[in-house]
């Protein structure tokens, strides 16, 4: 068994060894599907084997020694590519090594296992980032409560946080879904499983929850969170030593004094927000601009922004895209206002004009994390019980590229290339 292992290892080794050639994929405008061309990448890095990304060649291009195996899979997956020698390769680093150049290679070099934090109930809503791993054929775990609190998340390099409310609020749905039978079920559910675990409220759980994630990412993990995660998930943490839910979520009053206690030092990105009191009222904080937002929808674009390869290599990566310009898309969280966002968090992607971020990013301990405004960037209002986006409609969104942008990231170490 043992030999046989080892010499599968050796013909792997050799089909992406062999031969004096490259297989590039370009993300620029040419490219046929952008979203699956982020699969073949994974693909390349299970078979234990690494990948060149081109740092803002080409739109952040992909390169791999060629293998007709990888050639046969690009094919199959409608991935446009372009088999170019050794030589011709080695001009195109060079031009990357240029000082003058905003460009850089950044070595992918183990595929990182992926968790999502979702629940098994069935919810009236999709997940874009569920959606583009699936459609990107790039595999994950769904997890949820049970395995956070039990450590499960040391299993794993990544962690996309799903449209959960971590306040224990169940997203504010109140006022409009409250007879819903997936609002019934869901709150018994949530609350069967907090008193199982021996807390007593299910917001209680959820800040247990945001503790153990906190840790994940002190310790070195990568988190990504979408739409009402991110900042529900902060006001879970700075509402830890009062109570902001009100009787029909946890059966007892909320504290008339919550806002004064709230404790800004332990959210990730945000500071002196004021939570919304009203349990009839969908936002949760002024966090959020949905409500009161005037920008029409045929101007509702977000720009991304430059940075140095060669000195922010993180977030450069994290903005590749063939267009520096992408169109606004709805959400439970539509954007961040700015006025609330930390100095120390990285604003990446913005509307300038609205003076609202859509994409942002910082450190925490050992570990990064990326969070994203809106719900379903090619779906512009997606509503409760809209059907999912089909992705075979979509193959070369932007928005979701930033997305698989992340997923990357884990797999990403900065080498200096040969010359």
């Amino acid at each position: 068994m043992f030999k046989k292992s080892f010499i599968v290892i050796l013909l792997i080794a050799s089909v992406f060894s062999a031969g004096a050639s490259e297989l590039l994929i370009p993300m620029d405008l040419s490219q046929t599907n952008h979203l699956k061309a982020y699969g073949i990448a994974y693909w390349v890095l299970k078979q234990n084997a690494k990948v060149d990304w081109l740092l803002n060649y080409r739109g952040g291009s992909f390169a791999v020694p060629y293998a007709s195996a990888l050639e046969n899979e690009c094919k199959i997956r409608g991935v446009s590519y372009e088999v170019i020698a050794d030589g011709q390769y080695g001009a195109i680093l060079a031009e990357i090594a240029d000082p003058e150049k905003n460009m850089d290679l950044m070595k992918l070099e183990k595929a990182p296992k992926i968790a999502v934090y979702t629940p098994t109930s069935k919810q009236p809503w999709d997940d874009a980032v569920t959606l583009v791993l699936t459609y990107a054929e790039i595999p994950y775990d769904k997890i949820f409560d049970d395995e956070v609190l039990d450590g499960k998340l040391n299993e794993y390099d990544w962690l996309h946080l799903h449209h959960e409310d971590f306040t224990g609020q169940y997203g504010k749905f109140y006022a409009a879904y409250s007879t819903a039978a997936w609002y019934q079920n869901d709150v018994a559910d949530q609350e069967s499983r907090a008193k199982r675990r021996g807390y007593a409220k299910v917001s209680r759980m959820k800040l247990a929850v945001c503790h153990m994630i906190r840790d994940f990412v002190f310790n070195g993990g990568f988190m990504f969170a979408m739409c009402s995660a991110p900042d529900s998930y902060d006001i879970a943490l700075a509402a830890e030593n009062t109570d902001i839910c009100d009787v029909m979520f946890d059966h007892d009053p909320q504290d008339p004094a919550a806002q004064s206690k709230l404790d800004y030092s332990q959210c990730f990105a945000f500071e002196n927000f004021h939570i919304n009191t009203n349990p009839m009222f969908y936002a949760k904080s002024d966090i959020d601009v949905t409500f009161g937002r005037t920008v029409p929808k045929d101007l509702d674009y977000f720009s991304l922004f430059d940075f140095s390869a060669k000195w922010d290599p993180v977030p450069t990566m994290l903005c590749q895209d063939h267009t520096k310009t992408i169109k606004g898309f709805m959400g439970q969280t539509t954007a961040f206002n700015k006025k609330y966002i930390k100095s120390s968090v990285l604003i990446m992607g913005q509307n300038k004009s609205a003076n609202e971020a859509r994409y942002i990013h910082g450190e925490y301990g050992k570990g990064l994390w990326t969070w994203y405004g809106g719900h379903d960037p090619e779906d512009f209002e997606h509503h409760v019980g809209d059907p999912p986006t089909n992705l075979d409609l979509h193959p070369n969104s932007p928005g979701y590229r930033l997305i698989l942008n992340n997923v990357l990231f884990p797999a990403a170490r900065k080498k200096k290339q040969k010359t």
